[in-house]
Formats: structure tokens, sequence, C-alpha cells
């Protein structure tokens, strides 16, 4: 069987490095993967580019220039929000030619367009989409936060200057996204319970099949190792107990910064000794604008692309914190349990699948930042962490080991090409 695994960027944002992965987990279990991307970086051989990168940078800046002027020229939501509406014919490339089956990963930003998975659907090949967000499923938003308007025809977009219309970019790409859908079947693939019972309610997705797989994970790779000797290694103190806050922008409003800095406020008003005792290590960029908001000394690095780094950080620190404010089975859980480190995060989204309350980490009330301080507090006992590091390890490996899920994808791409071949006229 060969897979043609679909993805805007091969290295940036949680989305290609879970297709990355499943992209090694496929071709170690039996099946003959590849993944396309805009521009390749790495020296992968199983890893194609499109033909043309600065033709896909002028589909990426046509398209933002239209979401610019949809927002009223204003800047606020130019990355929440994606029309797709340019993007590259991948039905002409040699890959995809040969794929007995095509999955989508995260396509946006002017690399695939509607138009572009109507030709797919139109060719005939079974199409398997992953959501890594809600976009497949809402007009043109990525996290529809409080808003239910998807759920019968997205309008008055919230994101658009004045609150929308009744026939603005949401709800004109939203019909958009029917019509492409009714070309042909696909099977969505959540990555959580939490976003396959949003995906289950969605009148653009119905009729269509839907699966709940996790991102795999490599725990061969992440794993635990001697806390103390990789500390000396990263010039981290022996001496404290290390937080560690990981985000592609720290500061982005969704990744929940202002609850942590809250709660660590709280926390060191309460009680003083923690300031002696605890240090922050936030990993992203824009890092350094931590430094003075909170009251413990505080570690800042810039993006890491590097894995072993990554892990390094896993195995040096304490606990992982999460104040994520929607996320679907975000990667870093992952990989911080698959290294023994529990994880603090507030009861949404996907985060509930992963996080078993004191028992592997701890769920706080949503947007609580008391509550929050008390999982850190909590989970950092000694009579506690201990406990809780093991449970976080058992719970990676038990979920997200790679043959599992290589083999659950395995069926998903069976059972299309099953119902490919079973629509085929007789006399064809």
């Amino acid at each position: 069987m060969r897979v043609l695994l679909v993805n805007t960027s091969e290295h940036t944002g949680g989305a290609s490095i879970a297709a990355a992965r499943l992209l090694e987990a496929l071709n170690d279990n039996g099946i003959k993967a590849k993944l396309l991307v805009s521009r390749k970086v790495s020296e992968r051989p199983t890893v194609t580019a499109l033909p043309s990168y600065a033709a896909h940078r002028a589909h990426f800046l046509t398209e933002r220039l239209a979401v610019w002027a949809a927002c009223g020229f204003r800047r606020d939501h130019l990355f929440d929000i994606d029309p797709a509406l340019c993007g590259t014919d991948i039905t002409t490339l040699p890959e995809f030619r040969e794929a007995d089956v095509v999955h989508l990963h995260w396509v946006n930003q002017g690399f695939l367009s509607l138009r572009g998975v109507r030709r797919i659907l139109r060719s005939g090949k079974p199409l398997v989409w992953t959501l890594h967000d809600m976009w497949p499923f809402t007009g043109v938003c990525h996290y529809a936060r409080e808003c239910q308007k998807w759920r019968t025809g997205c309008h008055h977009c919230e994101l658009l200057p004045g609150g929308g219309g009744r026939r603005d970019l949401s709800a004109r790409t939203f019909g958009r996204k029917s019509s492409v859908y009714a070309a042909g079947r696909m099977a969505f693939v959540a990555c959580s319970h939490w976003l396959a019972d949003l995906a289950a309610a969605s009148p653009l997705l119905a009729g269509h099949k839907l699966y709940s797989i996790p991102n795999p994970i490599d725990t061969g790779r992440f794993c635990p190792a001697d806390r103390s000797e990789v500390r000396r290694r990263l010039g981290l103190p022996e001496d404290r107990q290390l937080i560690l806050f990981v985000a592609y922008k720290v500061t982005s409003p969704l990744k929940g910064v202002d609850y942590l800095c809250d709660a660590l406020q709280r926390l060191v008003a309460a009680r003083p000794e923690l300031r002696q005792q605890w240090q922050l290590v936030a990993v992203g960029r824009e890092s350094g604008r931590l430094t003075d908001r909170v009251p413990v000394p505080v570690t800042a690095i810039d993006y890491v692309s590097e894995e072993e780094q990554i892990i390094d950080l896993y195995r040096a620190a304490d606990v992982l914190a999460m104040p994520s404010l929607h996320d679907n089975l975000p990667n870093t859980i992952a990989e911080g349990m698959a290294c023994g480190l529990p994880c603090v995060g507030f009861n949404v989204g996907g985060l509930p699948q992963m996080i078993t309350h004191r028992v592997n980490g701890y769920l706080a009330t949503y947007r609580d930042a008391d509550d929050f301080g008390r999982g850190l507090l909590d989970t950092l006992q000694p009579e506690h962490h201990a406990q809780r590091s093991l449970e976080a390890r058992r719970t990676a490996v038990t979920a997200y080991a790679q043959r599992a899920v290589a083999a659950r994808y395995t069926a998903v791409y069976e059972e299309m090409i099953a119902l490919a071949k079973s629509q085929i006229p007789h006399n064809r």
C-alpha cells in the first residue's frame, strides 16, 4: 500500500510533527508512505516538496491579502482565518498519481485550496483527513472558541469587522466546503475524543466516516533519563523544581500564559519560600517577555526545533504547565509524559483524555488561576511527584506508541480502499 501524507510544513507546528511521526510509524510497519510539504528542509528521502515554493508563497500572499481585506485591513485575526482560496493542484504530481491513499493533515495558508480538495475527491482516490483543529468543519476559523454557529452554518463571524454578516466570508466559505465535500466520500480522523465529538455534530461532515486516533510518538526516543545529569548538561539548576512551559509563541492568548503568570504570582504571594524553590523554563518565541511577569527565576529559550533538545528539556523538568484555553491532543503533553513528566492543565479540549486527575497530572478548573496554582503545588509535592511521573510514562506507552497508531490508520486506509473499489461501476 502506498500512502501520500500531505501537510503545509515539514517542521513548523504540531501538525507537521504529528505527520512526520506518522510517516515514520507507517514506514516502520509495512506501509510505503511519503510526505508532501510546501518546502523540504530535511534530507529524508520519504519527504518531497511542491515543484515551486515560489508559487506556494504567491498563493500564501494572495490569500493573506484577501483575509487582510476581509478583516478591514487590520492584522488582528490575519492568521486566525483561512478561506482556502489559493493552493497548488497536487493531483498533477507523480507522488499523487502513484498513491493508493491520500492523507491530508494541516493544509492551510496557501498550500491546498478547496478547489484542490474537490479535485482530489473527483480523482476517485481514497481520501483521509486528520483533524488537527476545527477548520475542516467551520467556516474560516481554526478554533471556534465559544461560537456555536458552525453547528448550523457559519455567518456573522466574530473574527470579522463588526461581527460579519449573513453572507460574510465565513458563510461563503462554509457553503463552498459543503459543495466540495459532497463531491466524494472521505474519512475524517480526530486526534482526540473531544474533537471527534465536535466533528460528529458538524453538518459539513455528515455522511462521512469519522474516527478518533491519537498522534503517534516514539516512546523509545522520548523516555526518562537521569534528571541531574541532564540539568548539568543544560546548565539548569539542580536545587530547584523546574516548571516547563512550551509553546510556539508563548505570548499567544490561546496558550493561557496569563493564567500561568497569575497562578505563580498568587502562589508566591501566599508562600514566599517558593521564590527560592521553583524556576520557570519557558520555551518558544517571545519567551523572554515572561522574565518580568513571574516572581520566580525564568530561563527563557527560543523556539526549539531539534528533537534531542526538547527531549532533554522534558527530562530536566519536574512538571509541564499546559494552561491552554483551547487544544486538541497536544504533542507537547504526550512527549512530556513519555519522558516521565506529569502535566498540569485546564479541563478543556482533549486534555482530559490525556491527563487523569491526580494520577498522571492535575486537571484544573477551566480559566481558574488559583486551581492551576494548586495543581502545580500538589503535583510537585514529593509524596505525589514520583508516582505521577511513573503514571505519565505508563500513559504514553499504552496510548501513543507508534506501532499501535500505525495499525489503526492502516485499518482506516484499507476500509477506504475497499469502499472506493465498491463504488466503481462493474463495466469500468
